[in-house]
């Protein structure tokens, strides 16, 4: 089933559409007939437990493996007719850096360059620009072996922004790397998607899908199970429920006698009630609230987050919350 495009205004135009992509290697089927639709500027993010395909997807969208069914168009172009125009319009970055530790930072780049076939002019002026853009000046010159992770994921990056691609694919990019360098990418990740590209993420972070991407599906046994925005997805799992605090107990036992739905809380002075956090079912509440003439001293909506969402959809509740992939 296709992802719906923004709802307001004139949708965006497609990065990347596919219908029904299949794989199998030997009798395991890895997709079964997976469709998705990605707009151009946003970041899409794709979550499953091991082996749910998430690679694979990204293998074949960004034509280093073909599918053995199914459509795909990937920046305008046809991904099996027209291959080599898709590689001229993309960037790849895998699970395991492509740079190369036995050379410096900065030939690296070069590297990049020569391959992106850029006279050596124009190679100086993007691998300079680049290496400044991502913070790494101070160690282009020095072995990219002696680089700590975030800055190798740094340099991965820069590497792959060098043929200027309007569509990067970033397999599990923050794997490995401490809280502040994930946080750094997240902000390089922004700011490229604020410069027109569209990020098609694999993460292992939970938390990371529901900062950075625009929409998010869910992958399992090589079909997509939800796809949506991180509130939609988290409208989908019951549990949710809004919170009425009190600081006078005559008033909270008044509402808890007209709120006999609400589960009460006597100790804390609040009642609970059950609300999938969706804006129309929170209006009503609160038109409720007012007609009763009920005023809580605090209001907060409960919903769901995306372990809970994830577990639920894919039965993972044996993996630990920050390691499924």
């Amino acid at each position: 089933m296709p992802m719906p495009n923004q709802s307001h205004g004139s949708p965006a135009p497609l990065a990347v559409t596919a219908t029904d992509l299949r794989k199998s290697y030997g009798d395991k089927t890895v997709l079964d007939g997976i469709s998705l639709d990605i707009p151009a500027g946003s970041v899409f993010a794709l979550l499953g437990p091991n082996g749910a395909g998430k690679t694979t997807a990204v293998k074949i969208l960004s034509t280093l493996v073909s599918a053995d069914g199914g459509q795909a168009r990937v920046a305008g172009h046809d991904l099996a007719a027209e291959p080599q125009k898709v590689r001229a319009a993309i960037g790849v970055t895998g699970q395991f850096s492509a740079v190369d530790g036995l050379i410096t930072g900065e030939e690296n780049m070069f590297l990049m360059a020569d391959l992106h076939h850029l006279s050596k002019r124009e190679g100086c002026r993007v691998a300079a620009e680049l290496l400044e853009r991502f913070d790494l000046v101070e160690a282009a010159k020095k072995p990219a072996s002696t680089y700590s992770g975030g800055m190798k994921r740094r340099l991965d990056i820069a590497m792959t922004l060098v043929g200027d691609p309007r569509i990067i694919f970033l397999d599990e990019p923050t794997t490995g790397l401490d809280p502040r360098s994930r946080h750094n990418m997240w902000q390089i990740i922004r700011e490229l998607v604020t410069g027109g590209v569209t990020v098609f993420l694999t993460t292992q972070y939970l938390e990371e899908a529901d900062e950075l991407a625009d929409r998010i599906a869910v992958l399992n046994d090589g079909k997509i199970v939800a796809h949506g925005t991180a509130e939609e997805l988290k409208r989908l799992i019951p549990g949710g429920h809004v919170r009425l605090r009190f600081t006078d107990p005559a008033v909270y036992r008044n509402a808890a006698s007209a709120l006999r739905e609400a589960t009460r809380d006597d100790e804390a002075l609040a009642l609970q009630l059950p609300s999938d956090g969706s804006q129309r079912e929170l209006r009503s509440i609160l038109d409720w609230l007012d007609s009763a003439n009920i005023e809580a001293d605090e209001l907060t909506v409960h919903t769901p987050d995306l372990d809970d969402v994830f577990f639920a959809l894919t039965g993972g509740t044996d993996q630990p919350k920050e390691a499924v992939r």
